[in-house]
């Protein structure tokens, strides 16, 4: 993450270490960059949990809001009748249902988005900024390629969570719920190992801005509250609730910026595989102008203010566990 005062740059820099005499040895170099990387997973790992299981229930209703179909008439008002609809149908494990999938997949995501972040940041200070903190905007960037980064990794997890938290399927009198290996077993037999990252597009433009927007919003913040108390010298001095607020602000940007690529995402990831092999595989924009057509900008927003309002807490934890974990095993 950044900080604020220019002269210990190289000692908050993870990546370099100066000898008594002032040069960077290339064993503590290597030393370094393997145990920052290591830490990087591993508490990313476990601050994307944390935060995972305080928001599924809310994704789940915004996932089955985005995912109603275009032509028949809306299966749910908004998302209170289809928090009751689903309580009444699936109850309370039901909004749970396919949690594994994005668990594994927060695991992945959070640590894969702290560890390129930082990563990037290395690489920028190295080439342009050996002895000066980063820009803001440089900051901006470096959130932008961790999110393209994640957004490969992170599409096959949640093309099975999408599909797993829309409503179980009714067959002869019962309610079928998929499971995993259903699912991929599924987007196998019809789209083979691709059909796993469609919807990479959606993915892609999420990530890569909601990421931006994530880190750029929570490094702003931080340099806002600074600069408001001459007192903070560094990012360690921020009080607790600070550094929440600040992590809040930055979920509830991710998410509400690029939400739209995210709507388009969540309908192509639900869509019946047995029918998109019969009927071809839509992409992206076809997607797009399908929803535009019948539901115009709120389609494109369906879902958005649960999607939102779960971001904060959860966003507020990641950032708050992650950099707690830092700060007790530096």
């Amino acid at each position: 993450m950044a900080h604020s005062n220019s002269q210990n740059t190289t000692e908050q820099n993870p990546l370099v270490t100066l000898s008594d005499n002032g040069i960077a040895s290339n064993k503590d170099v290597a030393f370094n960059s393997g145990a920052n990387v290591a830490k990087d997973i591993v508490f990313g790992s476990i601050a994307g949990v944390v935060g995972k299981v305080i928001e599924f229930p809310f994704d789940t209703i915004k996932v089955r809001l985005q995912s109603q179909p275009d032509t028949l008439p809306l299966r749910y008002s908004g998302p209170l009748d289809c928090f009751r609809q689903s309580l009444r149908q699936d109850g309370i494990a039901g909004l749970y249902r396919g949690i594994s999938p994005p668990l594994f997949g927060a695991a992945v995501e959070t640590s894969s988005l702290f560890f390129s972040y930082n990563l990037a940041q290395g690489a920028l200070r190295s080439a342009f900024y050996p002895t000066q903190d980063l820009p803001f905007a440089a900051l901006g960037f470096c959130g932008a390629i961790s999110g393209a980064f994640t957004s490969i990794l992170l599409t096959p997890i949640e093309l099975v969570k999408c599909k797993m938290q829309v409503p179980a399927i009714q067959s002869h009198g019962e309610w079928r719920a998929p499971t995993v290996t259903s699912v991929i077993a599924s987007v196998y037999k019809h789209q083979g190992i691709m059909g796993l990252w469609h919807g990479q597009m959606g993915t892609l433009i999420r990530e890569t801005g909601g990421s931006a927007a994530w880190f750029g919003s929570y490094e702003g913040l931080k340099i806002l509250m600074r600069r408001q108390n001459p007192k903070i010298k560094s990012d360690d001095d921020l009080p607790l609730l600070s550094k929440m607020l600040a992590g809040a602000v930055a979920g509830m940007s991710y998410n509400f910026i690029f939400y739209p690529a995210d709507t388009i995402k969540s309908r192509m990831q639900t869509e019946d595989v047995s029918q998109v092999s019969k009927t071809g595989q839509r992409t992206f924009w076809s997607v797009a102008r399908a929803t535009w057509s019948h539901h115009g900008l709120a389609g494109l927003y369906r879902g958005c203010g649960i999607t939102v309002f779960r971001a904060a807490p959860s966003s507020a934890f990641i950032f708050t566990i992650y950099e707690a974990l830092k700060k007790q095993f530096p």
